[in-house]
Parts: C-alpha cells; sequence; structure tokens
C-alpha cells in the first residue's frame, strides 16, 4: 500500500533540496532519516519532515504501527514553487526599483510497505 505527503511552499530553493532528496531515492525511512541526520545543510528538515509525515500517513493507512524499516521510498519529487517578492528593494537600472525575489519549492514523497 502506498501513501503520500506533499509539503507545499518550503523556502528552500528546489534545487538545493533536489541535491539531498537524489542521495536517499530507494531507501527504507531508517536509513533515510539516519543519513538526513548525518548532513549539515539546513535542508534536510523540511526532507525529514516529509517523510516522517509520509510514514506517519502509511501507519494511519494501515491502521498499526509500521518499522520503518519495512516502510520503502517510492518515489521522491521536488518542483518549483512560486517565486516569492520580500516588501524590500533593490536598485535597479534607470532608478527603478527591483524587489527581492526568494525561491519555493513543493516536495511530494510517495512511501510504500513494499520493496520494488
Amino acid at each position: 500500500m502506498d501513501a503520500i505527503c506533499e509539503l507545499k511552499y518550503q523556502r528552500y530553493s528546489q534545487l538545493k533540496v533536489r541535491r539531498i532528496v537524489n542521495l536517499i531515492k530507494g531507501k527504507n525511512l531508517w536509513e533515510a532519516t539516519h543519513f538526513l541526520n548525518s548532513l549539515t545543510t539546513p535542508t534536510k528538515l523540511v526532507v525529514l519532515k516529509a517523510i516522517k509525515s509520509a510514514g506517519a500517513n502509511l501507519s494511519n493507512k494501515l491502521s498499526r504501527k509500521v518499522d520503518l524499516k519495512e516502510v520503502w521510498i517510492k518515489n521522491i519529487a521536488v518542483n518549483q514553487g512560486p517565486m516569492k517578492f520580500l516588501r524590500r528593494y533593490n536598485a535597479g537600472p534607470m532608478g527603478r526599483g527591483m524587489p527581492y525575489t526568494r525561491n519555493m519549492c513543493h516536495i511530494k514523497v510517495i512511501v510504500s510497505d513494499l520493496k520494488n
């Protein structure tokens, strides 16, 4: 059985998150959480939150507590979200103001209790 978790509008660049996500594809949740805990980048917290939530969704679907070694990451994807404009401006050409922009991303995790 599969369970899905989507985190939207996370304030990290999709490239920085995707760099971490590619390292944990296909692993079980126990390996993935221990691997992420050893990293030092702040983007690991968002990915860890999504993985734990997907595991909790699966245990809720199965109506029993599942072991983290029995749950596998089937698919994990990071897509670009909207650009956030802050309320500050940079100086632009010809006296114009150019707004600060920040990247956002959406993370979608699919976990399964069967190894593929």
